[in-house]
Order: structure tokens, then sequence, then C-alpha cells
């Protein structure tokens, strides 16, 4: 049975680092970072991009709209 690993992208420059997405997240994938986007924010950012599976908290809780998730179906590479 194949796996689904998420991606989450985030429009850095319309995020206004209210953490919401960070905090909702159930697999501690997003985190804020150091640096400011062009508004004087810190902006969230996939920290742990590999324990993603796509589930949409982060972008359905955003007030903004500014998280894009994506979500792609990986083979199982286990043989039987």
């Amino acid at each position: 049975m194949a796996k689904i690993a998420g991606a989450v992208v985030v429009d850095i420059d319309r995020c206004k680092g209210c953490e919401l997405c960070v905090n909702e997240c159930p697999f501690d994938v997003l985190a804020m970072s150091e640096d400011v986007n062009i508004k004087g924010y810190h902006y969230s950012y996939m920290k742990n991009p590999s324990a993603c599976t796509g589930c949409l908290a982060c972008a359905l809780v955003c007030p903004d709209t500014v998280i894009t998730v994506y979500r792609v179906k990986v083979p199982d590479t286990a043989k039987s």
C-alpha cells in the first residue's frame, strides 16, 4: 500500500508570523524562521519535512490563507 507524503508551501511574504500553524501541526513539521519577511515578520517553514503527511491542519487554521499543502503517493518499498 502506498504511503502519503505531504509538502507545505508558505507564501513567506504574506505570512504574519501568528504561529497558529506551528501550534496546530500534529507532527511537529513546522517552525518559525529566525529570518524575517519583507514586512518584518518571522514566517513559518518546514523544519521536519519528512514527517509531513499532508493532513491540512496548518492550512485550515491559517487566518490569511498563505499555506498550500500538497500530497503525493509514495510507493511502498518494502518487499513481501
